[in-house]
């Protein structure tokens, strides 16, 4: 049974409980299992209408929700290959990815991103989620002949597939501005979905053997587990997790309102849910000022057993540091917790790597944070935190079945049934990163004696001072960012340049970045160290085509869009690079 029959199996199983709902302002927009099986027979016959063949590619081009959900299903079983597009991606992006994948159909949201799309479409028919879901009468697409008459109410099983059959082409951020298409098969799902769903079988093991209660696993559960949902789905980690969830006892809950996520996370009471780093420090920046703010006894109890906590992970307790701790733990961090969930049981993270500070903050709140590493071509996991077992700044070990290692410059290398057969349309760039059956992630990274992985940064990222030193600025932007208030985004400088300097966006004070350079340099070796910094004070957006769709730098963009700013760093004498803010 491949993961699509599991899926329809589990839907069928739930035919009049809710699966998926959609968050909104007064309720929730649900889909019991018949509902949604309903939804992906309709979005199927649509697709038959329209003469879509197996092996097609689809496009879809619409925020998460229900109807998201319904016709990616759809288009994999029917044999058709989907490709989820990004709405707030580029639109010169969007472009080389369409004219690339060459779909024959792209299901849009609504007119205003079917009006987008439309001019870059190709031979693509543009379809709008209303004609997909339109009775056939009404259907906006002809049926090139006749489909056959259904009986009412039929659901019919996934197509037949073959292991490396591929069901979705999902195109990678670019950080060099090029979009590249990751075919993932019917293999590489089906070895993923079980290492995922054990992965979350042992986290709510472990929640429920920490409060003293039995898990229910594999049967359906009086209480289902609740998943919160806001990241989209066209990115493979998210996409991955939507595969997951529909194959558990569990209810997902999309978001629809990024500007809603703290109310809509209170209504939900997720068990879990897949974050960014961003929104972590978010979250801890946000809850240290309310702290802040409230001032009072809650304040002193809260900054005592922060205090405290650090003090004991650096190996340096004072005497009276089990009781400042156990009072913060029974007060504030009690209330902490019940207003970010009842039921929240871990914060999961991927996509880059997160601050140490901020993952021992929620641990610290009793909210455990796992990490998980990978790419889009190991269908999006490599690695995955163990529950019992997590480790502060690692990622946690190999998943079952695959292998890792390092090679050249510390670069992680991969095999295993994860790893995708190859990019589309691209027998270099597939011939470059896949060698002798290893994948070369391009991540430099190390890992301890337990097998616990640890990601240090990008080896095409690697700066070389004029002086020879080798210098993985990740690890530097991480400290500036969480040192300097109101800095959005943060990156180091100098290839081929006799020292390092930084670029900070966002609302910052020249004062702020003085002090936390000073700081920071305090701690590393002198070839490590910020000689000169430039605040710009927009911040890299997606639609500047600076950063990627998830929030990584594009740094050869920025280098060339600030060229004349940095070139002005390095030509002025360190201290005033030091006072000025250009």
């Amino acid at each position: 049974m491949n993961f699509l029959e599991t899926i329809w199996k589990r839907l069928e199983e739930w035919n009049d409980r809710a699966v998926v709902q959609e968050a909104r302002p007064d309720d929730f927009d649900r889909a019991t299992g018949r509902e949604l099986l309903g939804l992906i027979q309709s979005a199927r016959e649509s697709l038959r209408r329209g003469d879509v063949k197996p092996g097609d590619r689809v496009a879809l081009f619409a925020p998460n929700g229900i109807r998201w959900t319904a016709i990616d299903l759809a288009i994999m079983a029917e044999g058709a290959i989907a490709v989820p597009l990004y709405p707030r991606q580029a639109i010169a992006e969007l472009a080389l990815i369409v004219k690339d994948a060459d779909p024959v159909r792209i299901i849009t949201a609504d007119r205003t991103l079917s009006r987008a799309i439309e001019p870059h479409a190709g031979r693509a028919r543009v379809l709008r989620f209303d004609d997909v879901f339109a009775p056939p009468t009404e259907a906006a697409i002809p049926a090139a002949e006749p489909a056959p008459a259904m009986p009412a109410g039929k659901i019919d099983p996934p197509r037949p597939l073959a292991a490396n059959d591929p069901v979705t082409l999902i195109y990678t951020s670019g950080t060099s501005g090029v979009p590249k298409g990751v075919p993932l098969t019917v293999a590489n799902v089906d070895h993923m979905l079980p290492c995922t769903r054990g992965r979350l079988d042992e986290l709510m093991q472990q929640a429920s053997k920490n409060k003293g209660t039995t898990a229910t696993t594999g049967a359906m559960a009086e209480q289902p587990e609740s998943v919160f949902h806001y990241l989209p789905c066209c990115f493979a980690g998210s996409w991955i997790l939507m595969l997951t969830v529909l194959g558990r006892d569990a209810v997902l809950t999309y978001s629809t309102d990024l500007q809603r996520l703290s109310e809509e996370m209170s209504d939900v009471e997720p068990d879990y849910f897949l974050n960014v780093p961003i929104l972590l420090e978010r979250m801890r920046a946000k809850i240290e000022q309310q702290i802040g703010e409230r001032g009072g006894i809650a304040r002193r109890l809260f900054h005592a057993g922060r205090d405290a906590y650090f003090r004991r992970q650096v190996g340096k307790p004072e005497p009276l540091d089990d009781l400042r701790l156990g009072l913060a733990n029974y007060t504030v961090f009690a209330a902490i917790r019940k207003h970010l969930g009842p039921r929240l049981k871990a914060l999961i993270c991927g996509s880059a790597p997160l601050a140490v500070d901020t993952q021992l903050f929620f641990a610290m709140l009793g909210i455990p944070v796992l990490q998980v590493y990978g790419l889009t071509e190991t269908t999006a996991i490599c690695t995955l935190d163990d529950p019992a077992r997590v480790v502060a700044g690692r990622v946690g070990p190999a998943i079952p079945g695959i292998e890792m290692k390092l090679g050249d410059d510390k670069e992680i290398l991969v095999r295993g049934p994860n790893i995708f057969p190859g990019y589309w349309n691209r027998p270099d760039e597939t011939a470059r990163v896949l060698r002798d059956g290893w994948f070369h992630t391009g991540d430099q990274g190390e890992v301890d004696a337990r097998g616990n992985w640890r990601i240090i940064g990008r080896v095409k990222n690697l700066l070389i001072l004029s002086s020879g030193h080798n210098v993985p600025p990740e690890r530097i932007e991480e400290m500036l960012l969480g040192a300097i208030p109101g800095a959005q985004q943060a990156m180091v400088v100098g290839n081929d340049r006799p020292s390092l300097a930084a670029i900070i966006t966002g609302d910052v004070k020249s004062a702020d970045v003085d002090a936390a350079i000073e700081a920071i340099n305090a701690r590393l070796p002198h070839f490590e160290r910020i000689r000169a910094y430039h605040i710009h004070p927009e911040p890299f957006t997606i639609e500047s085509a600076l950063i990627t769709a998830n929030g990584k730098l594009r740094r050869e963009a920025i280098q060339s869009a600030l060229r004349e700013e940095i070139d002005r760093l390095y030509a002025k004498p360190v201290e005033e690079n030091r006072r000025k803010v250009v």
